[in-house]
Protein backbone atom coordinates (compact mmCIF):
# COMPACT_ATOMS: atom_id res chain seq x y z
CA UNK A 1 0.00 0.00 0.00
CA UNK A 2 2.94 2.10 1.09
CA UNK A 3 3.92 1.55 -2.80
CA UNK A 4 0.71 2.44 -4.26
CA UNK A 5 0.58 6.44 -2.27
CA UNK A 6 4.47 6.74 -3.19
CA UNK A 7 3.76 6.33 -7.19
CA UNK A 8 0.29 7.86 -6.83
CA UNK A 9 2.21 11.08 -5.21
CA UNK A 10 4.67 11.27 -7.65
CA UNK A 11 2.26 10.80 -10.19
CA UNK A 12 0.42 13.73 -8.69
CA UNK A 13 3.16 15.94 -9.40
CA UNK A 14 4.53 15.00 -12.86
CA UNK A 15 2.16 17.30 -14.39
CA UNK A 16 2.04 19.93 -11.76
CA UNK A 17 0.18 22.26 -13.56
CA UNK A 18 -2.72 20.64 -13.79
CA UNK A 19 -2.64 19.29 -10.25
CA UNK A 20 -2.03 22.95 -9.26
CA UNK A 21 -5.57 24.17 -10.83
CA UNK A 22 -7.16 21.54 -9.71
CA UNK A 23 -5.92 22.40 -6.34
CA UNK A 24 -6.36 26.02 -6.48
CA UNK A 25 -10.49 25.12 -7.50
CA UNK A 26 -10.73 22.89 -4.64
CA UNK A 27 -9.18 25.00 -2.18
CA UNK A 28 -11.64 27.92 -3.27
CA UNK A 29 -14.25 25.41 -3.13
CA UNK A 30 -13.40 24.69 0.44
CA UNK A 31 -13.00 28.16 1.50
CA UNK A 32 -16.15 28.99 -0.22
CA UNK A 33 -18.49 25.96 1.73
CA UNK A 34 -16.65 26.91 5.40
CA UNK A 35 -17.17 30.53 4.35
CA UNK A 36 -20.68 29.89 3.68
CA UNK A 37 -20.85 27.33 7.01
CA UNK A 38 -19.19 30.12 8.97
CA UNK A 39 -21.95 32.67 8.03
CA UNK A 40 -24.65 30.29 8.62
CA UNK A 41 -23.67 29.25 12.36
CA UNK A 42 -22.80 32.94 13.17
CA UNK A 43 -26.28 34.06 12.15
CA UNK A 44 -27.98 31.65 13.74
CA UNK A 45 -25.84 32.21 17.11
CA UNK A 46 -26.93 35.83 17.04
CA UNK A 47 -29.97 35.32 16.53
CA UNK A 48 -30.88 32.18 18.98
CA UNK A 49 -28.33 33.94 21.48
CA UNK A 50 -30.33 37.60 21.67
CA UNK A 51 -33.35 35.69 21.40
CA UNK A 52 -32.78 33.71 25.01
CA UNK A 53 -31.52 37.24 26.08
CA UNK A 54 -34.89 39.28 25.28
CA UNK A 55 -36.99 36.54 26.15
CA UNK A 56 -35.81 35.42 29.74
CA UNK A 57 -32.77 32.17 29.09
CA UNK A 58 -32.50 29.36 27.21
CA UNK A 59 -34.72 27.50 29.49
CA UNK A 60 -37.40 28.09 32.46
CA UNK A 61 -38.39 26.57 35.22
CA UNK A 62 -41.99 27.20 36.71
CA UNK A 63 -44.62 25.40 38.69
CA UNK A 64 -47.05 23.14 37.47
CA UNK A 65 -49.68 23.99 35.67
CA UNK A 66 -48.32 26.84 33.79
CA UNK A 67 -47.39 25.45 30.59
CA UNK A 68 -51.00 24.92 30.04
CA UNK A 69 -52.00 28.73 31.01
CA UNK A 70 -48.03 29.73 29.42
CA UNK A 71 -49.93 32.52 26.92
CA UNK A 72 -51.73 34.02 30.20
CA UNK A 73 -48.34 34.34 31.99
CA UNK A 74 -50.39 32.91 35.36
CA UNK A 75 -49.18 33.77 39.05
CA UNK A 76 -48.01 30.21 39.92
CA UNK A 77 -45.44 30.78 42.55
CA UNK A 78 -42.22 28.27 42.59
CA UNK A 79 -42.68 26.01 45.92
CA UNK A 80 -39.23 26.64 46.16
CA UNK A 81 -37.65 29.40 43.85
CA UNK A 82 -34.30 29.20 45.80
CA UNK A 83 -33.95 25.31 45.68
CA UNK A 84 -34.38 25.81 41.49
CA UNK A 85 -32.35 28.38 41.11
CA UNK A 86 -29.08 26.75 43.36
CA UNK A 87 -29.79 23.48 41.19
CA UNK A 88 -29.39 24.94 37.84
CA UNK A 89 -26.05 26.86 38.90
CA UNK A 90 -24.65 23.59 39.76
CA UNK A 91 -24.65 22.35 36.28
CA UNK A 92 -21.71 23.37 34.43
CA UNK A 93 -23.53 24.62 31.49
CA UNK A 94 -25.13 27.05 33.70
CA UNK A 95 -23.73 31.04 32.93
CA UNK A 96 -26.70 32.46 35.29
CA UNK A 97 -29.70 31.83 36.93
CA UNK A 98 -32.37 33.92 38.57
CA UNK A 99 -35.58 33.93 40.14
CA UNK A 100 -37.91 36.14 38.01
CA UNK A 101 -41.85 37.09 38.34
CA UNK A 102 -43.67 37.26 35.05
CA UNK A 103 -47.05 38.27 34.48
CA UNK A 104 -49.74 40.50 32.17
CA UNK A 105 -50.72 43.80 32.99
CA UNK A 106 -52.06 47.33 31.64
CA UNK A 107 -49.32 50.31 32.16
CA UNK A 108 -50.66 53.97 31.54
CA UNK A 109 -49.31 57.47 31.47
CA UNK A 110 -51.18 60.94 30.56
CA UNK A 111 -54.41 59.15 29.45
CA UNK A 112 -52.41 56.61 27.11
CA UNK A 113 -52.34 52.73 28.13
CA UNK A 114 -51.39 49.56 26.91
CA UNK A 115 -51.52 45.90 27.69
CA UNK A 116 -47.73 44.74 28.46
CA UNK A 117 -45.77 41.72 29.96
CA UNK A 118 -44.60 42.67 33.39
CA UNK A 119 -40.93 40.69 33.91
CA UNK A 120 -39.51 41.62 37.49
CA UNK A 121 -36.32 40.57 37.70
CA UNK A 122 -32.85 40.53 39.79
CA UNK A 123 -31.21 43.77 38.11
CA UNK A 124 -27.53 42.54 39.49
CA UNK A 125 -27.61 39.24 37.67
CA UNK A 126 -29.51 40.44 35.09
CA UNK A 127 -27.75 43.78 33.57
CA UNK A 128 -24.68 41.84 32.26
CA UNK A 129 -26.62 39.37 29.77
CA UNK A 130 -29.71 41.26 29.29
CA UNK A 131 -30.21 42.29 25.46
CA UNK A 132 -32.86 45.57 27.35
CA UNK A 133 -29.94 46.71 29.25
CA UNK A 134 -26.91 46.08 26.27
CA UNK A 135 -29.64 48.78 23.82
CA UNK A 136 -30.69 51.46 26.65
CA UNK A 137 -31.30 54.57 24.54
CA UNK A 138 -32.06 57.01 27.19
CA UNK A 139 -31.56 57.01 31.06
CA UNK A 140 -29.79 53.81 32.90
CA UNK A 141 -30.61 49.97 33.29
CA UNK A 142 -31.96 48.99 36.44
CA UNK A 143 -29.77 48.76 39.63
CA UNK A 144 -30.13 46.59 43.04
CA UNK A 145 -30.89 49.41 44.87
CA UNK A 146 -33.99 50.68 42.78
CA UNK A 147 -37.56 50.94 44.27
CA UNK A 148 -40.56 51.56 42.63
CA UNK A 149 -38.42 51.36 39.24
CA UNK A 150 -39.01 50.51 35.83
CA UNK A 151 -37.39 49.84 32.52
CA UNK A 152 -39.76 50.41 29.41
CA UNK A 153 -39.07 50.00 25.27
CA UNK A 154 -38.72 53.08 23.31
CA UNK A 155 -41.89 52.55 21.47
CA UNK A 156 -43.90 51.90 24.38
CA UNK A 157 -42.89 55.45 25.79
CA UNK A 158 -43.14 56.99 22.52
CA UNK A 159 -47.19 55.82 22.52
CA UNK A 160 -47.49 56.47 26.31
CA UNK A 161 -45.47 60.37 25.52
CA UNK A 162 -43.26 59.56 28.46
CA UNK A 163 -39.37 59.87 29.12
CA UNK A 164 -36.96 59.50 31.92
CA UNK A 165 -38.08 60.62 35.11
CA UNK A 166 -41.89 60.81 33.96
CA UNK A 167 -44.02 58.43 36.35
CA UNK A 168 -46.39 56.01 35.07
CA UNK A 169 -48.98 53.79 36.35
CA UNK A 170 -48.57 49.92 36.63
CA UNK A 171 -51.95 47.66 36.95
CA UNK A 172 -51.99 43.77 37.20
CA UNK A 173 -53.63 41.04 39.20
CA UNK A 174 -52.52 39.46 42.16
CA UNK A 175 -52.26 36.29 43.69
CA UNK A 176 -55.30 36.42 45.02
CA UNK A 177 -56.81 37.96 41.98
CA UNK A 178 -57.43 41.07 43.40
CA UNK A 179 -56.45 43.98 40.98
CA UNK A 180 -53.23 46.28 42.22
CA UNK A 181 -51.60 49.39 40.64
CA UNK A 182 -48.73 50.99 41.39
CA UNK A 183 -46.82 54.37 40.15
CA UNK A 184 -43.54 53.76 39.01
CA UNK A 185 -40.92 56.12 37.93
CA UNK A 186 -38.94 55.29 34.18
CA UNK A 187 -35.16 55.06 34.97
CA UNK A 188 -34.33 53.49 31.42
CA UNK A 189 -35.50 53.04 27.93
CA UNK A 190 -34.39 50.31 25.36
CA UNK A 191 -34.63 50.48 21.73
CA UNK A 192 -33.90 47.10 20.34
CA UNK A 193 -35.74 48.29 16.39
CA UNK A 194 -37.91 45.59 17.49
CA UNK A 195 -41.70 47.85 18.04
CA UNK A 196 -43.45 44.58 19.14
CA UNK A 197 -41.21 43.32 21.67
CA UNK A 198 -40.94 47.36 22.66
CA UNK A 199 -44.65 48.05 23.27
CA UNK A 200 -44.98 44.61 25.36
CA UNK A 201 -42.69 44.16 27.84
CA UNK A 202 -41.16 46.26 30.90
CA UNK A 203 -39.03 45.11 33.85
CA UNK A 204 -39.38 46.09 37.60
CA UNK A 205 -36.91 45.02 40.08
CA UNK A 206 -38.03 41.83 41.63
CA UNK A 207 -39.11 43.30 45.30
CA UNK A 208 -41.07 45.87 43.81
CA UNK A 209 -43.10 43.02 42.62
CA UNK A 210 -43.30 40.61 45.07
CA UNK A 211 -44.58 43.67 47.02
CA UNK A 212 -47.71 44.45 44.07
CA UNK A 213 -48.82 40.84 43.90
CA UNK A 214 -48.82 39.45 47.29
CA UNK A 215 -45.57 37.19 46.41
CA UNK A 216 -43.56 38.24 49.37
CA UNK A 217 -39.80 36.20 49.17
CA UNK A 218 -41.41 34.05 46.24
CA UNK A 219 -41.01 34.28 42.17
CA UNK A 220 -43.10 32.71 39.59
CA UNK A 221 -40.06 31.39 37.42
CA UNK A 222 -36.30 30.53 36.91
CA UNK A 223 -34.66 31.74 34.27
CA UNK A 224 -31.31 30.30 33.23
CA UNK A 225 -28.87 31.33 30.72
CA UNK A 226 -26.42 28.35 29.27
CA UNK A 227 -22.79 29.12 27.88
CA UNK A 228 -23.54 27.26 24.65
CA UNK A 229 -26.46 27.55 22.62
CA UNK A 230 -27.84 24.41 21.53
CA UNK A 231 -27.19 22.13 24.92
CA UNK A 232 -30.88 22.93 25.55
CA UNK A 233 -31.93 19.04 25.39
CA UNK A 234 -29.13 18.19 27.91
CA UNK A 235 -29.34 20.86 30.31
CA UNK A 236 -33.01 20.45 30.58
CA UNK A 237 -33.33 16.65 30.86
CA UNK A 238 -30.83 16.66 33.87
CA UNK A 239 -33.19 19.86 35.74
CA UNK A 240 -35.98 17.90 35.04
CA UNK A 241 -34.35 14.74 36.43
CA UNK A 242 -33.27 16.69 39.70
CA UNK A 243 -36.02 18.79 39.71
CA UNK A 244 -39.46 16.32 38.51
CA UNK A 245 -41.84 18.32 40.82
CA UNK A 246 -41.47 21.55 38.14
CA UNK A 247 -41.93 22.32 34.39
CA UNK A 248 -39.16 23.04 32.41
CA UNK A 249 -38.98 24.57 28.91
CA UNK A 250 -36.97 26.53 26.57
CA UNK A 251 -38.00 29.51 24.82
CA UNK A 252 -38.33 27.56 21.62
CA UNK A 253 -41.44 26.00 23.25
CA UNK A 254 -42.86 29.11 25.08
CA UNK A 255 -41.99 31.25 22.08
CA UNK A 256 -43.76 29.27 18.95
CA UNK A 257 -43.86 32.39 17.14
CA UNK A 258 -40.24 33.25 16.82
CA UNK A 259 -39.30 29.44 16.70
CA UNK A 260 -41.39 29.23 13.03
CA UNK A 261 -39.49 32.68 12.28
CA UNK A 262 -36.18 31.18 12.68
CA UNK A 263 -36.97 27.29 10.73
CA UNK A 264 -38.00 29.81 8.11
CA UNK A 265 -34.84 31.48 7.93
CA UNK A 266 -32.25 27.82 8.51
CA UNK A 267 -34.74 26.69 5.79
CA UNK A 268 -33.59 29.64 3.06
CA UNK A 269 -30.15 29.32 4.40
CA UNK A 270 -29.78 25.39 4.25
CA UNK A 271 -31.00 25.72 0.82
CA UNK A 272 -28.41 28.56 -0.32
CA UNK A 273 -25.51 26.01 1.19
CA UNK A 274 -26.70 22.88 -0.44
CA UNK A 275 -26.89 25.19 -4.13
CA UNK A 276 -23.33 26.58 -3.26
CA UNK A 277 -22.39 22.73 -2.04
CA UNK A 278 -23.57 21.64 -5.45
CA UNK A 279 -21.58 24.14 -7.57
CA UNK A 280 -18.72 23.62 -5.68
CA UNK A 281 -18.96 19.79 -6.34
CA UNK A 282 -19.35 20.35 -10.24
CA UNK A 283 -16.05 22.07 -10.38
CA UNK A 284 -14.31 19.77 -8.76
CA UNK A 285 -16.07 16.82 -10.08
CA UNK A 286 -15.07 18.23 -13.65
CA UNK A 287 -11.35 19.01 -13.12
CA UNK A 288 -10.80 15.76 -11.52
CA UNK A 289 -12.53 13.99 -14.54
CA UNK A 290 -10.31 16.22 -17.32
CA UNK A 291 -7.42 15.12 -15.38
CA UNK A 292 -7.73 11.35 -15.48
CA UNK A 293 -9.23 11.09 -19.09
CA UNK A 294 -6.25 12.91 -20.05
CA UNK A 295 -3.95 10.12 -19.15
CA UNK A 296 -6.16 7.24 -20.75
CA UNK A 297 -2.88 6.60 -22.86
CA UNK A 298 -0.67 6.09 -19.43
CA UNK A 299 -3.72 3.54 -18.09
CA UNK A 300 -3.16 1.71 -21.23
CA UNK A 301 0.86 1.65 -20.85
CA UNK A 302 1.01 0.67 -17.14
CA UNK A 303 -1.92 -2.60 -18.49
CA UNK A 304 0.81 -3.28 -21.10
CA UNK A 305 3.46 -3.44 -18.61
CA UNK A 306 1.30 -6.43 -17.00
CA UNK A 307 -0.92 -4.42 -14.31
CA UNK A 308 -4.69 -5.35 -13.52
CA UNK A 309 -7.89 -3.15 -14.69
CA UNK A 310 -8.27 -3.02 -11.03
CA UNK A 311 -5.18 -1.83 -9.70
CA UNK A 312 -4.94 0.86 -12.66
CA UNK A 313 -8.22 1.68 -11.26
CA UNK A 314 -6.83 1.82 -7.75
CA UNK A 315 -3.65 3.61 -8.46
CA UNK A 316 -5.75 6.72 -10.33
CA UNK A 317 -8.30 6.35 -7.35
CA UNK A 318 -5.69 7.29 -5.04
CA UNK A 319 -4.21 9.76 -6.67
CA UNK A 320 -7.71 11.92 -7.23
CA UNK A 321 -8.06 10.90 -3.32
CA UNK A 322 -4.31 12.30 -2.37
CA UNK A 323 -5.24 15.64 -4.59
CA UNK A 324 -8.74 16.14 -2.30
CA UNK A 325 -6.91 15.51 0.50
CA UNK A 326 -4.22 18.29 -0.14
CA UNK A 327 -6.52 20.56 -1.21
CA UNK A 328 -8.92 19.58 1.73
CA UNK A 329 -6.13 20.83 4.37
CA UNK A 330 -5.18 23.49 2.26
CA UNK A 331 -8.76 25.31 1.99
CA UNK A 332 -9.49 24.02 5.72
CA UNK A 333 -6.46 25.52 6.49
CA UNK A 334 -6.98 29.10 4.57
CA UNK A 335 -10.64 28.84 5.42
CA UNK A 336 -10.34 29.11 9.39
CA UNK A 337 -8.05 32.11 8.94
CA UNK A 338 -10.38 33.92 7.17
CA UNK A 339 -13.11 32.94 9.32
CA UNK A 340 -10.89 33.37 12.40
CA UNK A 341 -9.85 36.56 11.24
CA UNK A 342 -13.31 37.76 9.99
CA UNK A 343 -14.90 36.60 13.74
CA UNK A 344 -12.64 39.37 15.11
CA UNK A 345 -13.77 42.52 13.19
CA UNK A 346 -17.09 41.03 11.95
CA UNK A 347 -19.63 42.08 8.85
CA UNK A 348 -21.23 44.63 8.33
CA UNK A 349 -25.21 43.99 8.06
CA UNK A 350 -27.03 47.09 8.81
CA UNK A 351 -28.14 48.05 5.42
CA UNK A 352 -29.81 44.44 4.92
CA UNK A 353 -31.31 43.40 8.07
CA UNK A 354 -33.05 46.70 8.63
CA UNK A 355 -36.21 45.24 6.53
CA UNK A 356 -35.89 41.32 8.03
CA UNK A 357 -38.40 42.40 11.07
CA UNK A 358 -37.60 40.99 14.28
CA UNK A 359 -35.13 38.19 13.16
CA UNK A 360 -32.96 41.06 11.23
CA UNK A 361 -32.74 42.86 14.55
CA UNK A 362 -31.94 39.81 16.87
CA UNK A 363 -28.89 39.07 13.85
CA UNK A 364 -27.37 42.67 15.07
CA UNK A 365 -25.98 44.87 12.97
CA UNK A 366 -23.03 42.56 12.93
CA UNK A 367 -22.61 39.42 11.76
CA UNK A 368 -19.32 37.16 13.45
CA UNK A 369 -18.89 33.88 11.71
CA UNK A 370 -17.65 30.59 13.74
CA UNK A 371 -16.73 27.38 12.37
CA UNK A 372 -16.06 23.89 14.43
CA UNK A 373 -13.76 21.04 14.62
CA UNK A 374 -16.95 19.56 13.14
CA UNK A 375 -17.82 21.50 10.53
CA UNK A 376 -13.94 21.31 8.95
CA UNK A 377 -14.00 17.40 9.54
CA UNK A 378 -17.01 17.25 7.72
CA UNK A 379 -16.16 19.57 4.56
CA UNK A 380 -12.78 17.82 4.22
CA UNK A 381 -13.96 14.36 4.66
CA UNK A 382 -16.50 15.92 1.54
CA UNK A 383 -14.17 16.68 -0.49
CA UNK A 384 -11.99 14.06 -0.67
CA UNK A 385 -14.89 11.94 -1.71
CA UNK A 386 -15.94 14.38 -4.05
CA UNK A 387 -12.10 13.81 -5.96
CA UNK A 388 -12.29 10.08 -5.17
CA UNK A 389 -15.76 9.77 -7.19
CA UNK A 390 -14.57 11.89 -9.66
CA UNK A 391 -11.13 9.45 -10.33
CA UNK A 392 -13.57 6.81 -10.13
CA UNK A 393 -15.89 6.65 -13.05
CA UNK A 394 -13.18 7.70 -15.70
CA UNK A 395 -9.98 5.06 -13.76
CA UNK A 396 -13.02 2.52 -14.09
CA UNK A 397 -13.76 3.30 -17.78
CA UNK A 398 -10.52 3.23 -18.86
CA UNK A 399 -9.60 0.23 -17.10
CA UNK A 400 -11.52 -1.90 -18.86
CA UNK A 401 -10.17 -0.96 -22.22
CA UNK A 402 -7.73 -3.13 -23.55
CA UNK A 403 -4.55 -1.42 -23.65
CA UNK A 404 -3.54 -1.37 -27.35
CA UNK A 405 -6.87 0.64 -27.32
CA UNK A 406 -5.89 2.47 -24.66
CA UNK A 407 -2.80 3.53 -25.94
CA UNK A 408 -3.96 4.54 -28.92
CA UNK A 409 -6.70 7.18 -27.39
CA UNK A 410 -6.57 10.74 -28.20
Amino acid sequence: MSQSIKLAWRNMWRNWRRTVIALVAIVLGVILLLFMDGLIKGSDQAIFGNAVRLYGGNLQVHAPGFRDKASRLPLLPLADADAVVAAARALPQVVAAEKRINTAGIVSSHGNAAPVAITAIEPAIEAPISLQAENISAGRFLSAEDGDAIVIGKALADRLQVGVNDNVTLLGRSQNELMRQHTFTVVGIYDLHMPDAEKGMVLIPLTDAQTLYNLRGQATEAAIFLKAIGSEDTVMAALQANLPDYEVDSWQTLKPDLRQALDTKFAFSSFFGIVVLFIASIGILNLMLMAVFERTREMGVLAALGMKGRQVMGLFLLEGSLIGVVGAVLGCGLGLILIAAMGQVGIDLSSFTTGMGDVGALMGSRLYPVITVADLLSRAVLVVVIAAIASLYPAWQASRKEPAQALHHV
